[in-house]
């Protein structure tokens, strides 16, 4: 494995790259249609079971069925590589964001209220601090999930470590199949690793404790 790493890097780091590249993209994208539905959501719990009930029923058909059908309106690539994603990723994040801010105690938010904060400053300053520790709970799972799922991407030409993968088995060359599944192992361990430390911290500033 060393040997090959050593006489072919752009082979391991190329695919590597692109593949944190489409993560990154991903969950930058998700996180923001995301939070921008769930601030619409908020207000209505039937609604948001809803919205939430039918990310669950997309999220259940497989990911290559669900690039199949997008194929032919986005083509190959990463676009739709994205895509997919971040319609996965919205049953995850949607349901921990409103999770997160429905188990804002309503007796904080009315305290607030009465001592004249606004609204702005009861989101920002009690709401979302509170609710964040669930909030990055979803985007970690998130984080995995992408990482994972972003190898099958390869099947549809939007790189990363999926060609590295799939390269090594129509070939049936074991040092590339090692290297694709080494590094998308790492690569989720270590963004779990990041994002639960995030947790922790914000759990312990909700708990008071630091």
């Amino acid at each position: 494995m060393i040997k090959f790493l050593l006489r072919y890097p752009e082979k391991v780091v190329v695919p590597l790259l692109q593949h944190i590249e489409l993560t990154g993209l991903t969950l930058l994208i998700s996180i923001v249609i995301a939070s921008a539905l769930s601030l619409l959501l908020m207000r209505s719990r039937w609604l948001s079971q809803l919205v939430v009930g039918l990310f669950s029923a997309v999220y259940a058909i497989p990911s290559m069925a669900l690039f199949a059908l997008l194929i032919p309106l986005f083509g190959l690539g990463e676009k739709t590589a994205v895509i997919v994603l971040v319609i996965y990723n919205q049953f995850i994040l949607v349901r921990n964001i409103l999770g997160g801010f429905h188990s804002v105690d309503p007796a904080v938010i009315e305290s607030a209220y009465g001592m004249g904060m606004s609204g702005a400053q009861i989101f920002f300053k009690i709401r979302l601090p509170l609710a964040s520790p669930v909030i990055l709970a979803g985007i970690k799972i998130a984080a995995v999930s992408t990482i994972g799922i972003a190898t099958i991407g390869a099947t549809i030409n939007s790189g990363g470590l999926g060609t590295l993968l799939f390269e090594g088995l129509q070939t049936m060359n074991m040092v590339k199949i090692l290297w694709g599944t080494l590094l998308s192992s790492l690569l989720a361990i270590a963004a779990n690793l990041l994002l639960a430390a995030l947790e922790k911290k914000a759990r312990k500033a909700v708990n008071g404790e630091g």
